[in-house]
């Protein structure tokens, strides 16, 4: 059964349609407005709030902090500098990603850690024989996702203090309305913006600053539906969607090593031993993985077409499809695309996809399956660099 996050007393109201989703047992808005175009606007031109509280969170605290961190993570935990956030994978021990996320250092011998998936269990069988205590804080503390080019001045506006000195990637802590945050520059859209983690019993207060504040930059509660457009653009992967867990694989085809997700240079393959090392070291020299993850650019012309066929009017669906559609490559299929969205910033129709990988160099040539009134026909797919969309000001 799902439950409400701490923010689920202010999103419940404003959430009037009832469109509700799941995310990690939570209630999750999919859309607050009508329709998700305008939080999906807000994200892209002004500023939008969105819950991230449904993430896992773990305080990872103590002497033997920094070892299991560099024991767990494929990243050098070792260079990690207090202030500073990682994004990161953690496989098992035959190099298989088991979920990705953040490792904020917190201090000298803390660290946060959100996930996807529950992680606790894990994180304490690698903390054997080490003085380190893991703490599950995922109930205790709130997540909100402030976004969009304007993110920066509502921040400032709530907490009455700059944040020019927070660069990308990096964290330190604040307070907005007389309760403690801490605040990374961190997100899920591509864009400008900010994470802030929040007491859970102290949640609201902030959330209503926030929106108080908010009103003189357009600020706007977003859904996940908006969102899932937006990591799209950004290239983001999706756990369960892009790839799957290693711990819910029913056979080797649903296994993925950090290379077949573009996360190989995310492995530090010379750092001190980590879970999964002897794996990768060795899927490394045999020239990588076989499949690749590319992003894919749909012949629009091709759409039209498919709907021509039936004297209709080329019709796609704004929201992200996220189940799998093959790819083609002459008769035979080398892949499938795993999130599909039309983007609304670029004007074009976009894919994630996982492909063989000779297949993989930009420019190639595939072609994806398409199905118009029940027929089935293929429209050309181009490899294409990621991420789709690179927004300067994420990182300025």
């Amino acid at each position: 059964m799902s439950i409400g996050s701490p923010f689920y007393e202010r999103t419940s109201t404003l959430n009037r349609k009832l469109q509700w989703g799941e995310w990690a047992g939570y209630h999750s808005a999919a859309a607050y407005a009508d329709f998700h175009d305008i939080e999906y606007n807000a994200i892209r031109n002004t500023a939008a709030l969105i819950d991230a509280s449904p993430l896992y969170k773990y305080a990872i605290t103590g002497p033997g902090a920094p070892s299991l961190i560099d024991r767990v993570i494929t990243r050098d935990a070792t260079k990690l500098q207090v202030g500073q956030v990682l994004y990161t994978p953690w496989c098992d021990e035959r190099g298989k990603v088991i979920d990705d996320g953040t490792v904020a250092r917190l201090d000298e011998t803390s660290y946060r850690l959100t996930a996807a998936d529950p992680s606790y269990r894990w994180l304490h069988l690698n903390a054997r024989g080490l003085d380190v205590q893991v703490e599950d804080t995922s109930e205790s503390l709130g997540a909100l996702a402030l976004q969009g080019p304007f993110s920066r001045d509502v921040l400032a506006a709530a907490s009455e203090e700059s944040w020019d000195d927070v660069g990308y990637f990096r964290r330190r802590a604040g307070s907005i309305a007389g309760v403690p945050i801490d605040v990374s520059r961190t997100g899920y859209t591509g864009d400008l913006g900010y994470e802030l983690w929040i007491p859970a019993q102290q949640a609201l207060t902030v959330w209503d600053r926030l929106l108080e504040v908010g009103d003189d930059y357009a600020l706007r509660p977003c859904g996940i539906r908006a969102m899932d457009v937006a990591r799209i653009e950004a290239g983001l992967i999706l756990i369960e969607v892009d790839y799957t867990s290693v711990r819910h694989a029913m056979t080797a085809e649903h296994e993925y090593s950090p290379a077949e997700l573009g996360l190989g240079r995310l492995v530090n393959y010379e750092k001190a031993d980590f879970v999964g090392r002897r794996a990768l070291v060795a899927e490394r020299d045999a020239g990588g993985p076989p499949r690749r993850l590319v992003g894919l650019e749909l012949a629009w012309s091709g759409i039209e077409e498919a709907f021509a066929e039936h004297d209709l009017p080329p019709s796609v669906s704004p929201t992200v499809m996220r189940e799998e559609i093959p790819l083609f490559a002459g008769r035979r299929q080398v892949g499938r695309a795993t999130s599909t969205s039309w983007s609304p910033t670029l004007k074009r129709m976009i894919a994630l996809g996982s492909i063989e990988a000779r297949f993989e160099p930009v420019g190639t040539e595939l072609e994806i399956s398409w199905t118009v009134e029940g027929r089935r026909t293929r429209v050309a797919a181009t490899v294409v660099e990621l991420p789709f969309l690179d927004l300067p000001r994420k990182r300025a």
